[in-house]
């Protein structure tokens, strides 16, 4: 038997469609497989992270003004405007800071530079993301070019920040970890020449692996009764999940590697280095 309402089922991810009347139907929901959920089921709770479209959407009621919101939309809100001001605050500082030709004479200025641009463009995009999320659930954004337009890039722009801040943060603990070996010995002319090809190669790499995201991306219009709203939605075919699993996998296995060899190296080295100078005394 075929849960498909009778060929016009609008069910995603293998959800079963059922309708009140078998010959005249009036109205039909989707039963979600395991792990997805959704009027449409078009939400997965599988994988390696949760949209801000299937955590918070749901709980925006639409033409309902902000203080008569669920309290989990005003905290969420909150929580929002203080995250962005705070990161805000922080990438400025930041920029101001590393940006400084003294600093800049390693390699490690150039990444925490970096990162703190990445930074401010993550927090800004977010914060964007969020309040378009909210206008478009509160029926005040509908124009669907402008919102497929902001579906495909900034999901996969604050991925691609928060990923790029990761890998330069991690660049810097292993340059450290370098320069704690050869001391008098590094080089510093070198060690800005390694970053800059460094941070590009990152940025390609970055991107490069997550490009799947937004071309696999689009918009599900989902009509519940008097409630209509308009999704943002990842649909990926079973090859694009596994490369995609893959991707998360290597990205957290080599970062957690990383941090932990510079940490460990930093350590012994300095634990040596006490040693020696207790031994000369």
């Amino acid at each position: 038997m075929k849960f498909d309402c009778s060929g016009h089922s609008g069910c995603e991810n293998g959800g079963r469609c059922f309708q009140d009347s078998a010959n005249c139907a009036q109205t039909s929901i989707c039963v979600c497989a395991p792990c997805f959920y959704g009027t449409r089921c078009q939400f997965s709770t599988k994988g390696f992270g949760l949209s801000i479209d299937a955590t918070l959407g749901y709980h925006i009621l639409p033409s309902i003004k902000v203080h008569h919101q669920p309290v989990f939309v005003q905290i969420s809100m909150a929580l929002t405007i203080v995250m962005t001001v705070l990161g805000f605050i922080n990438g400025i500082c930041s920029f101001i800071i590393f940006n400084n030709n003294k600093l800049c004479e390693v390699g490690c200025g150039y990444y925490l530079l970096c990162s703190s641009m990445t930074t401010l463009l993550t927090m800004i995009v977010f914060a964007l993301k969020f309040w378009i999320l909210f206008c478009s659930q509160m029926g005040l954004v509908d124009n669907r070019s402008f919102l497929y337009v902001q579906c495909i890039s900034f999901d996969f722009f604050v991925h691609v920040g928060i990923s790029m801040d990761q890998w330069l943060h991690a660049c810097v603990a292993i340059e450290r970890a370098i320069s704690s070996i050869k001391e008098a010995l590094f080089d510093k002319n070198r060690s800005k020449k390694v970053a800059k090809i460094v941070i590009l190669s990152l940025l390609a790499l970055t991107i490069g692996t997550s490009i799947h995201d937004p071309i696999h991306r689009r918009l599900l219009d989902d009509n519940d009764g008097d409630v209509k709203r308009i999704w943002c939605i990842a649909t990926y075919p079973f090859n694009v999940q596994i490369f995609n699993g893959m991707i998360h996998t290597i990205h957290f296995s080599v970062l957690f590697a990383m941090n932990v060899i510079a940490f460990l190296v930093i350590i012994i080295t300095a634990a040596h280095q006490r040693s020696l100078v207790k031994r000369d005394q």
